[in-house]
């Protein structure tokens, strides 16, 4: 009755230099070989790929594309290994297992040579331009993408830069004074001021003081002929009072010049 097959899993693992390098491990028995291991119970064949590189290597890596299966007879017994495309990009993280004694990293050519079956030479030297292929590729794509992302946060930051300058509001510009013609010099006639025409000897108002300095008609005309009768002689020499509530001496009309001269000289008679 044949035996189940032996399942494992490893890695073609690469490290992005120039040129690229592929990790060999040396066991104890002092062969050469890939990075693989058998799969533990329940475990699938990529998670076991990726825990025996780490183990076996001592570095974290990514998986990427599935490259095959190898099969061959072990001891009577046939072995199923698949083999998946994996990188890495920073130095060891843990301490290689009991079973690895070192780790190399070579070129394509320089591992294939480096391996000590021949059947995992065959292997590589198929599928390693294969998978230094589809890294090339990886690697351009990446930077195409990141390059596009670049560009596209670019256009952004400038669309948000020209919104911006949409929003912002123009500063007033500074105000220009009109530019005024000088007014032609016209000549502007003098006015005079207007004084108010009155009467040589018109009396202006008539306040208290006027109502007081005019008689009634009957005394003024008993005033009258008293001073008609009074002789001329006398009435020259007697000296004519101010009386209140005249404008003024010499300004007033010769009517209320005689009353005055009248009334002082019948105050003299009494």
């Amino acid at each position: 009755m044949a035996r189940a097959p032996v399942l494992a899993a490893g890695g073609i693992v690469l490290r992005q230099t120039r040129p690229p390098l592929i990790a060999v491990v040396r066991l104890r028995k002092g062969e050469w070989v890939l990075p693989k291991g058998k799969l533990d119970d329940g475990e699938t064949p990529r998670d076991a790929a990726m825990r025996e590189v780490w183990e076996e290597t001592g570095h974290d890596v990514s998986v990427h594309e599935f490259l095959g299966t190898l099969a061959y007879d072990l001891g009577g017994r046939s072995k199923i290994v698949h083999y998946w495309r994996m990188e890495t990009s920073s130095g060891p993280i843990r301490e290689l297992t009991n079973d690895v004694r070192a780790v190399d990293w070579l070129p394509l050519e320089a591992a294939v040579e480096r391996l000590s079956r021949e059947h995992e030479r065959a292997f590589l030297a198929n599928v390693g331009p294969l998978a230094l292929q589809s890294a090339a590729l990886a690697k351009r794509s990446q930077e195409t993408r990141r390059s596009e992302e670049t560009r596209q946060e670019a256009r952004v930051a400038a669309q948000v830069k020209r919104r911006r300058r949409r929003t912002v509001a123009p500063k007033p510009s500074p105000a220009i004074a009109p530019s005024i013609a000088p007014l032609p010099d016209v000549a502007v006639p003098a006015i005079e001021p207007v004084q108010p025409a009155f009467a040589q000897h018109e009396a202006i108002g008539r306040g208290p003081s006027d109502l007081w300095a005019m008689p009634d008609t009957a005394q003024t005309a008993a005033e009258t002929a008293a001073a008609d009768s009074m002789p001329a002689d006398r009435a020259s020499r007697d000296p004519v009072p101010f009386v209140q509530g005249a404008a003024t001496e010499q300004q007033q009309s010769p009517r209320v010049d005689l009353l005055q001269r009248v009334r002082a000289w019948l105050r003299r008679a009494a």
